[in-house]
């Protein structure tokens, strides 16, 4: 038998057990704390860049294949949806990878991998190199298009006697408001630009809550069509297959996720490279003029009465309406070997911050409103009162709803398209900035850069408005999207390659140096440290005896490999042999007249 007071301390110790503590409170509460202010930082510094590129997979031309295939197939191409989703998700993040660990955008990446072969130059550069440039400004010349479709088809349900020619020509006046706004790719981030563009993804996400709340969803059908069935390989619903993938998984915006990578979130270092380059060329401009960078005149400008308002005003109209070559200015590389990647503690405070960035922005947002759009069309058509299987447009949509959810429904409904044409519509501009620099090394102002590609695709969109009317802008809409799917495979390509090449993603890192110890009293000597300095060097004091061979080693670099690991290597391929495999089989499908 235990002694009483043996029994009382074994309770008090029991007791102490079940009890937390206050140091182990205070220890929660360190924790909470440190947990809670990391969520903080990284919704401050890093979070933008995902919900950029996240807006290029829920353009129009999503909604155009997205109502189609809800139409057509009700809830059984959900699976489609979300495969297109994670091949988003893995593709996007090489192409963070990629900027943020070589800074440098996969455009750049591309011309130094071809344009200066060693043998055969000229073949790589008119074989390789300026086809895959022509195929990226294909890519966002059908992006572009998409979103123009998109949102004069916005115009047109909100103001319906406003004829559909001229909600094309309204739309593609929208290049006025990239004067309001500072050039997203000017070398750091413009917080003012990523708030533009969040405020009006979060306005397509709440009308589409909205719509869906009010619509009879059958969610347990449409739960089960995220697994897998034969339809999805039914030869009718490939094309539409293709097509949402095309429309999903964007060229430009693995271009636009590789810049934007490079920009430094966290500090503000001085301009490098590319930035320097622009920044020199419009110092030139103004200093003509003596207008500064800002575009506020100079003290003497303004002395001067009427002739510098004038001069103020020409400088402005050459900023915004230029084409610089680049390589007048910049000192670019010529090869890989030439670049040098970013220091190890930049990659170490960008990369894994923007890939759970682009993570969550693509899964809680471009999967979820792709999922609302699909799901909607098949619950008013599909599995609807119509219980029709015809392919819904975008009219039809708004028509539907309005007669069925009521008229607020389909007002939210176009905002909802209007907001996704105009946000996608800017970030399809960057793109193209973006491509026309990294790949013949052209500068083009955002405003020069809009009239280029809104040109080229403003001449068949007035043509198949006016005259084949709503069914042929609905065609033009979904077709868009195929070409984009047929263009892709030669985008994700080289992005696999180079991000899983460990020579290009090698990063050194400064070695940890142990301090120099004094042979005859073996103690390390207090009088030498070695020190590692902000930018990454190493500093150690002056030589003394029985360190000089350790100097050399001081002065060593560990490789810091950041290439993609095995696994994901393998899925990069296989996602582009999936790819490359259903774009052959839907174009043998339609040469042989299948639909």
């Amino acid at each position: 038998m235990d002694h009483p007071l043996q029994a009382r301390t074994n309770t008090a110790g029991a007791q102490s057990r079940s009890t937390p503590q206050p140091a182990d409170a205070h220890t929660w509460t360190w924790r909470a704390r440190k947990y809670s202010w990391a969520v903080i930082h990284h919704t401050t510094k890093h979070t933008g860049v995902g919900i950029v590129c996240a807006v290029a997979y829920f353009d129009p031309g999503n909604w155009g294949v997205d109502l189609q295939a809800g139409s057509e197939f009700g809830y059984k191409l959900l699976f489609v949806v979300l495969l297109a989703g994670i091949f988003a998700i893995v593709m996007q993040s090489m192409a963070s990878r990629l900027g943020c660990v070589t800074g440098m955008d996969l455009a750049s990446h591309c011309r130094l991998l071809l344009y200066n072969r060693p043998k055969h130059t000229k073949l790589w550069r008119w074989l390789a190199l300026y086809p895959l440039y022509a195929l990226a400004e294909i890519a966002i010349i059908s992006t572009d298009l998409a979103e123009l479709l998109g949102s004069a088809i916005a115009l047109c349900l909100l103001f319906p006697s406003l004829p559909l020619w001229a909600g094309v020509l309204l739309t593609a006046s929208d290049v006025l408001l990239l004067l309001a706004l500072r050039d997203p790719m000017a070398g750091r981030p413009v917080r003012l630009f990523e708030l533009f563009i969040a405020i009006l993804v979060f306005i397509v996400l709440i009308c589409m809550a909205i719509i869906i709340s009010r619509a009879r969803v059958h969610w347990g059908d449409a739960f089960f069509g995220f697994i897998p069935s034969h339809t999805v390989i039914r030869s009718d619903a490939l094309y539409t297959s293709i097509g949402i993938i095309g429309a999903t998984v964007m060229p430009h915006s693995l271009f636009l996720g590789s810049a934007l990578a490079t920009q430094d979130r966290v500090s503000q270092p001085p301009s490098r490279g590319k930035d320097v380059a622009l920044t020199t060329l419009d110092s030139t401009l103004s200093s003509s003029s003596e207008v500064t960078i800002s575009g506020v005149p100079s003290a003497s400008s303004r002395k001067r009465g009427p002739h510098s308002f004038m001069e103020y005003a020409r400088v402005c109209v050459k900023r915004h309406f230029r084409v610089i070559s680049m390589t007048d200015v910049a000192h670019a590389p010529v090869s890989h070997a030439d670049h040098e990647n970013r220091p190890y503690s930049f990659v170490r405070k960008h990369l894994y911050h923007g890939i759970v960035d682009m993570v969550i922005s693509l899964l809680g947002l471009a999967v979820v409103i792709n999922s609302m759009i699909l799901i909607l069309s098949s619950a008013v058509f599909y599995h609807g009162d119509t219980g029709t299987e015809i392919p819904a447009s975008l009219f039809d949509a708004f028509d539907l709803l309005k007669g069925i959810v009521g008229k607020p429904a389909a007002i939210l409904f176009a905002l909802a398209l209007l907001a996704s044409g105009q946000s996608s519509s800017i970030i399809a501009t960057l793109a193209g900035q973006i491509v026309s620099e990294g790949f013949i090394r052209w500068h083009l102002s955002p405003v020069m850069r809009r009239l280029f590609t809104r040109c080229i695709g403003l001449v068949p969109s007035l043509v198949v408005a006016a005259a084949a009317g709503r069914s042929g802008v609905d065609t033009l809409l979904v077709a868009s999207q195929v070409i984009l799917s047929i263009v892709l495979p030669f985008i994700v390509f080289p992005l696999v390659w180079l991000t899983s090449n460990k020579t290009i993603m090698g990063v050194k890192k400064p070695k940890a140096v142990a301090p120099a110890v004094d042979n005859t009293r073996g103690v390390a000597l207090a009088s030498e440290p070695v020190l590692e300095s902000s930018s990454g060097e190493i500093a150690a004091g002056e030589p003394q005896e029985g360190a000089k061979e350790g100097d050399a080693e001081a002065q060593a670099e560990d490789t810091v490999d950041f290439s993609n690991g095995r696994i994901v290597m393998v899925l990069g391929y296989l996602i582009w042999l999936v790819v490359v495999v259903a774009n052959v089989y839907a174009i043998v499908g339609l040469c042989l007249g299948e639909s």
